[in-house]
């Protein structure tokens, strides 16, 4: 049975830092591919960023050069380190992992952006 479960949300101030984890269990192995997607109230969920079994990356256009995803397949565990913080970001996010048609989801974080 395969289980992830996030850690690290929580609430900061405009400009600032968070990191987001993902530890995964079960048969999650390094060739799926993990990230991460939010959803702000009344909006649809959206991709924030992607790392892929060959540790390829993609990141949305307005995390680019905030956001940094990585991950350590030892750990089974994906990581998002989320700087220059903005209200627009304040969003729950939501883990994954993907493999082929294979989609596994974790239960999200809450990320609140405000002064």
């Amino acid at each position: 049975q395969v289980q992830l479960v996030e850690s690290g949300g929580g609430l900061v101030q405009p400009g600032g830092s968070l990191r987001l984890s993902c530890a995964a269990s079960g048969s999650i192995t390094s060739g799926y591919a993990m990230g991460w997607y939010r959803q702000a109230p009344g909006k649809q969920r959206e991709l924030v960023a992607v790392i892929n079994g060959d540790l390829s990356t993609n990141r949305a256009d307005s995390v680019k050069g905030r956001f940094a995803i990585s991950r350590d397949n030892a750990k089974k565990t994906v990581y998002l380190a989320m700087n220059s913080l903005e209200r627009e970001d304040t969003a729950v996010y939501y883990c994954y992992a993907k493999w082929s048609t294979r989609i596994y989801w974790g239960q999200g974080t809450q990320v609140t952006v405000s002064s």
